[in-house]
C-alpha cells in the first residue's frame, strides 16, 4: 500500500527522479515567495500562519476509505488557494510539508521535491484554476462558493495523485510489469474518495469564514467580477 500514498518515503522513486523534482520544486517555490510578496499585507500575512498550523493540524486526522483498505487526510491545496491565494498557498503547504517529513516522518526527506511538487505545487494550481473558473460562472454565495470550494478540492486531490503517477513512470525503483494504467487508476479511484472527504472539509471551512469574515477570502478579493461600465451624467442625473 505504499504506492497509494500520497506522502512518498524514501526509496519509492530513484534518485535522479527525486533530485529534478527538487529542483522543480524549489524553483516553484522561489516563484511563489516573488508573486507572494506582493500579496502579502496586515490582513493576508496572519492569515497564512493560521491557514499553516491549521492543515497541518487536520492532515493529522485521517478518515477511512473502507472501499479501499486505505485511509486519507486533507491536503490542503484548495483551501489554502482559497483563504491566502495560489502563492502563499503553495508555499503554507510546503512549509508544512517539511515540517512533516523532519519531524514525524511523514513522506522521505530525500522525496520532499516529489511531494512538495505534487501536493503544494500541482494540488494548488489545479483547484486555484478551477476556483477562478467556477467563481466567474456560480453566483457569490454562501451556496455558489461552497460548490467551488468542494469541487476545485475533489480535483486537487486527484491531480496531485496523478503527479504521482507520473513520477513513478519515470523513475519508480519497481517494476510494474507494464501496467501502469492499473497503477493510475488505483491512485485515481482512491484519491477520488479521498477528494470527497477533502472537499466536504474545505466547503465548510470556506464557508465558514465568508460567513463571518468575507475579506479574509482570497478568492472573494482577488477574483472580483468585471466592474459595470459607468454611466455618463445625464439631464442632471449622476
Amino acid at each position: 500500500m505504499e504506492t497509494l500514498a500520497m506522502h512518498i518515503s524514501n526509496g519509492i522513486i530513484d534518485g535522479p527522479v527525486a533530485a529534478l523534482f527538487a529542483a522543480v520544486a524549489l524553483a516553484a517555490m522561489t516563484f511563489c515567495v516573488l508573486r507572494g510578496r506582493r500579496d502579502l499585507d496586515d490582513r493576508l500575512a496572519p492569515m497564512a500562519g493560521l491557514v499553516a498550523a491549521f492543515i497541518f493540524a487536520v492532515q493529522m486526522l485521517n478518515f477511512p476509505i473502507f472501499t479501499a483498505g486505505v485511509s486519507g487526510h486533507l491536503l490542503g491545496g484548495a483551501l489554502a488557494a482559497m483563504l491566502v491565494g495560489p502563492w502563499v498557498g503553495a508555499l503554507c503547504l510546503a512549509v508544512v510539508l517539511v515540517v512533516q517529513a523532519l519531524v514525524f516522518g511523514d513522506g522521505g526527506v530525500a522525496m520532499l521535491g516529489l511531494n512538495i511538487t505534487n501536493m503544494a505545487v500541482l494540488g494548488t494550481a489545479a483547484a486555484y484554476l478551477l476556483i477562478a473558473l467556477l467563481l466567474r460562472v456560480l453566483p457569490r454565495t454562501p451556496a455558489g462558493l461552497g460548490v467551488t470550494a468542494f469541487v476545485s478540492a475533489l480535483l486537487s486531490v486527484v491531480v496531485a495523485a496523478m503527479g504521482f503517477v507520473f513520477q513513478y513512470w519515470l523513475g519508480g525503483t519497481t517494476d510494474l510489469g507494464g501496467n501502469l494504467g492499473g497503477l493510475a487508476g488505483t491512485m485515481a479511484g482512491v484519491h477520488l474518495l479521498i477528494g470527497v472527504g477533502e472537499g466536504l472539509i474545505t466547503a465548510t471551512t470556506v464557508v465558514t469564514v465568508a460567513k463571518v469574515r468575507p475579506d479574509l477570502v482570497y478568492a472573494l478579493r482577488g477574483l472580483r467580477p468585471a466592474s459595470a461600465p459607468t454611466v455618463p451624467a445625464v439631464g442632471g442625473v449622476r
